[in-house]
């Protein structure tokens, strides 16, 4: 690439995220001739491609393979050919960051949502009861990813009492260590500014069930009416599909923007350390356990059960933290033999201490 076309293409993809570590790792494909592009959105094995030649649209097929964890998805770097009828995306550049989830498939799979996202934006919509553990869920998978997560509250000009939205917003943020909590009304605008700076550093995903109000913030972030919106119903403060693909936009305020449809479930995908990082406080009060492997349901010197026993910690973070602990642990061990050993293992070695203290019950009883 001669340093005139070099620079065509850096002011034409810099909008995009296009920067000198992404040149680097495209140049094997520069000597080919294959030109660099953005995926800004995929459908039905085809995709289009943000380039310095315009919107490209191009095949998958020849790097999309069984695995749904390598197909070609929103927010790729690739390099594509630069004519052909059909032409092809040759080959995708080594992702910095990926978010996935477990598909519902029986198979355990995991599917890239997107790639390449320095912000997961979880919406969620002040329109209906605030959901923790589907937030502490999202927020699981967001760090997994590599990306930093921040809550947006949605509609917020639902709740035009100050007082009450401060106690939802520190209801998430008890819930959200580390992460950033904005309560956002696209109505009369309150909390956009505090966003467009978040999103104006990078690439952001907003993630977030139908009715969470996502395609309207994306407009509101926009300027313009660029993705269609639907109605709640006023039963339940549920939404439709509004979006049906996946599409990365580029903000005029700077940054760039990936718009997802609603998520009706977001499975764990190996997401351990995400959940860990979600319910840090645990963590840092399991270092203070007596036992090292302690499971905090009834052992002596257990720091986090005596947290729950002082109100230090709440019970239900406990609870959702174990949840998740367990759906990761199953998601994990139907892809990894020596875990689901150690799964049965552990098994055993509970039943035998429960049926031990079973045994003790019983002859307290005989000899009383």
């Amino acid at each position: 690439m001669t340093s005139s076309s070099a620079s065509s293409v850096s002011s034409a993809l810099a909008p995009y995220g296009w920067d000198e570590a992404w040149a680097a790792e495209f140049a094997p494909y520069d000597t080919e001739g294959l030109l660099p592009g953005r995926v800004i959105r995929v459908d039905r094995g085809q995709c289009d491609v943000v380039t310095a030649d315009g919107i490209l649209r191009a095949d998958t097929a020849f790097v999309t393979p069984h695995d749904p964890m390598r197909v070609v998805c929103t927010g790729d770097w690739v390099a594509v050919e630069p004519g052909g009828n059909p032409r092809y995306v040759r080959a995708y550049l080594p992702r910095r960051t990926a978010f996935v989830r477990s598909t519902s498939s029986k198979r355990s799979e995991g599917q890239i949502l997107a790639a390449n996202v320095d912000h997961a934006i979880v919406a969620v919509s002040l329109a209906a009861e605030l959901d923790l553990g589907r937030i502490e869920r999202f927020l699981a998978l967001a760090w997994e990813s590599g990306a930093q997560p921040v809550v947006v509250l949605s509609k917020a000009d639902l709740v035009p009492d100050a007082v009450t939205l401060s106690h939802l917003v520190q209801d998430v943020e008890t819930s959200a260590p580390g992460v950033p909590v904005v309560p956002v009304s696209s109505l009369d605008g309150d909390g956009l500014d505090v966003l467009a700076a978040i999103v104006a550093g990078g690439t952001s995903v907003l993630l977030g069930q139908s009715g969470a109000g996502k395609s309207t913030l994306a407009n509101a972030l926009l300027g313009e009416d660029v993705m269609t919106v639907q109605a709640t119903r006023d039963a339940d403060g549920k939404g439709r599909h509004t979006t049906t693909t996946r599409n990365l936009l580029a903000l005029p305020g700077g940054g760039v923007l990936i718009d997802t449809p609603g998520l009706r479930g977001v499975g764990l995908w190996d997401a351990e350390t995400g959940v860990g990082q979600v319910f840090s406080e645990i963590e840092e009060l399991a270092e203070r356990c007596r036992f090292h492997d302690c499971a905090h349901e009834a052992e002596p010197g257990c720091a986090v059960l005596a947290a729950i026993e002082t109100g230090e910690l709440a019970e239900r973070r406990l609870d959702s933290y174990r949840k998740l602990l367990r759906e990761n642990q199953r998601i994990v061990a139907k892809t990894d033999a020596r875990l689901r050993a150690e799964i049965r293992k552990d098994w055993k070695r509970k039943g035998a201490i429960g049926r031990a203290a079973m045994e003790a019950k019983r002859g307290s009883h005989w000899r009383s």
